[in-house]
């Protein structure tokens, strides 16, 4: 009896919680960190690119993992494409790729193992030694 008396006590204080009514939605999108931003910038100005380009991300099959990833700076959206926008840069990319690079965050390093774009994404499964492919 002492058992059923908390249980339902306790099950009656969580339907009354005004916690409850307010869940947290996940936000999926792509990210990008502070020096891949500042990278992206640099090259942006360097290959004197308008402000109508934005930084396309793609997956592509191919690599040691079986699938790539892909960037370019484009300036022609394409129908169906997702487009994010983190710290002040247009990530675009299309609805196949989306399905791998959600919640996908693009690092950029410049340390002695290797300088250049990298991808920290959840959905990877394995990697290659480079980081340039990825299973799922």
């Amino acid at each position: 009896m002492f058992y059923f008396t908390i249980f339902f006590k306790l099950n009656l204080t969580l339907r009354k919680s005004p916690l409850k009514k307010h869940r947290l939605k996940t936000l999926t999108m792509i990210f990008i960190t502070d020096k891949a931003k500042e990278r992206v910038l640099q090259i942006h100005e360097e290959e004197q690119l308008g402000p109508d380009y934005f930084l396309r991300i793609s997956v592509v099959g191919g690599g040691c993992s079986g699938l790539s990833y892909k960037l370019d700076f484009d300036n022609e959206p394409q129908k169906g494409d997702q487009v994010f926008e983190d710290k002040g840069i247009k990530l675009v990319t299309d609805i196949k790729s989306f399905l791998y690079l959600c919640d996908t965050t693009l690092e950029f390093t410049a340390g002695l193992n290797g300088k250049g774009f990298h991808f920290i994404n959840p959905n990877a499964s394995r990697t290659c030694a480079c980081g340039e492919s990825f299973a799922v």
